[in-house]
C-alpha cells in the first residue's frame, strides 16, 4: 500500500477516536450535572416524575463511565493476541449500553404501573409539584433534543456502533423527558394519573429502542457479514481485475468498524505462480481502495474449473458456510 493511503488511515482513525471521546465525554458530563439537579429539586419540588428523571441520569453516568473504559481499551494498538486490534471492544461496549436502556425501560415501566395502581387504589395524592420543576423537565428537553441530534450525526460519521446507541440513548431521554414535562403541568392542573401513564408509553417505547440496540449490536459482535450487498459490490469489483476469471468463495468479519475480507478467486490455470501472484494483489489492492473499512484481504487462488462458471452469489456464500469447520472443545482449551 503506498505510504500516503497508510497516512491517510490513520488520520481518519485517530479522527474517529477523537469524536467517539467527545461524544461519550459530553454526554458523560451533562448526565452528571442532570443528575444532581433533577434529583436534588425532584425531592424539594415534591416531584416524582422529576426524581424518576434523576434516578435516570444517575444510571446514565454509570454505564457511560463504562462505555469510555471500552472504548479506551478499543483503542489500543494490535498485538501478538490481537493481531487486528481490540476494536471488537466497542461492539461489547454498545451491548452493555443496550442492556441497560432495556434495564432501565423495566424499571421506569414497573414504577408507572405501581403510581397508576396507587392513585386509582386511593393510597396515593398528589398536591402536584413546585413550578420550577415543570422548568427544569423542559430544559432537561431542550439539552437532550440538541445532544440527540449532535450525537448521532457524530455516529454517522464515525460508524462508532458505542456513539450510534449513546445517540439513542440520548433520544430515549428526551422523550423521558417530555412525558415528565407533560405529567408534572397536568399533575399541577389536578390530573395526576397522566405522570405514570405517559411514563409507561415511554418505557415501551425505550424497550423496543434496547431490543434494537442489542440486536444490532449482535450482529456485528457475531460478524454477520459480508451482507448481499457487500457480496455483490465485492464481486463487481473482481470482474474489473484483469486475470480474475470467477468468484468462488467469499468471507468476512467484522472487527469494531473494520472488516477483514477473504475471497477465493479463480484464475488461468497455465499462468506462472508470480503471475497469479500479481492478480491476487490487484485484487487486494482494489477491495481496500474501493470499500471503506476494509483493513485486510487474503486471496487464495487456483485454476479456474468450469463448475464454477455460474456461480451465484448465494452460491458463492453458501460455499463459505458448507466449508465452516466443525467446533472441537481441545483446540480452545
Amino acid at each position: 500500500m503506498p505510504e500516503n493511503k497508510n497516512q491517510y488511515n490513520q488520520f481518519m482513525t485517530n479522527e474517529r477516536d477523537h469524536k467517539s471521546s467527545i461524544a461519550i465525554y459530553l454526554g458523560l458530563g451533562v448526565n452528571i450535572i442532570l443528575a444532581f439537579v433533577k434529583t436534588i429539586f425532584g425531592i424539594l419540588g415534591h416531584s416524582p416524575a422529576l426524581l424518576a428523571e434523576g434516578i435516570n441520569s444517575t444510571s446514565d453516568v454509570a454505564y457511560y463511565i463504562a462505555a469510555g473504559i471500552f472504548v479506551r481499551l478499543a483503542n489500543k494498538p494490535a498485538d501478538g493476541d490481537h493481531p487486528y486490534g481490540h476494536r471488537q471492544m466497542e461492539t461489547i461496549a454498545s451491548v452493555l449500553i443496550g442492556s441497560f436502556i432495556v434495564t432501565t425501560a423495566v424499571a421506569i415501566f414497573w414504577d408507572a404501573l405501581d403510581k397508576i395502581w396507587d392513585l386509582l387504589d386511593g393510597g396515593a395524592v398528589s398536591a402536584g409539584a413546585h413550578p420550577f420543576a415543570l422548568w427544569i423537565a423542559l430544559g432537561t428537553v431542550v439539552i437532550k433534543l440538541f445532544l440527540t441530534f449532535y450525537i448521532r450525526k457524530l455516529g454517522h460519521e464515525t460508524q462508532n456502533p458505542v456513539v450510534v446507541a449513546l445517540a439513542y440513548d440520548h433520544r430515549n431521554d428526551l422523550f423521558s423527558a417530555s412525558a415528565a414535562a407533560i405529567g408534572i403541568f397536568l399533575g399541577q392542573h389536578g390530573w395526576p394519573w397522566v405522570d405514570p401513564l405517559a411514563g409507561a408509553f415511554v418505557a415501551v417505547f425505550i424497550m423496543r429502542t434496547g431490543i434494537f440496540v442489542l440486536k444490532e449490536s449482535s450482529i456485528d459482535l457475531m460478524g454477520v457479514v459480508p451482507s448481499r450487498d457487500l457480496a455483490e459490490r465485492i464481486a463487481g469489483l473482481l470482474r474489473e481485475v484483469q486475470g480474475a476469471k470467477q468468484l468462488e468463495e467469499l468471507q468476512a468479519h467484522r472487527f469494531g468498524s473494520q472488516i477483514v475480507i477473504n475471497v477465493t478467486i479463480g484464475i488461468d490455470g497455465d499462468l506462472s505462480v508470480f503471475e497469479g501472484d500479481n492478480i491476487a494483489s490487484s485484487v487486494e489492492e482494489k477491495l481496500i481502495h474501493e470499500i471503506p473499512n476494509v483493513r485486510r484481504v487474503h486471496v487464495h487462488y487456483h485454476p479456474a474449473r468450469q463448475r464454477n462458471e455460474n456461480k451465484t452469489i448465494d452460491d458463492i456464500l453458501g460455499e463459505a458456510q458448507r466449508r465452516t469447520p466443525l467446533y472441537h472443545p481441545e483446540y480452545h482449551e
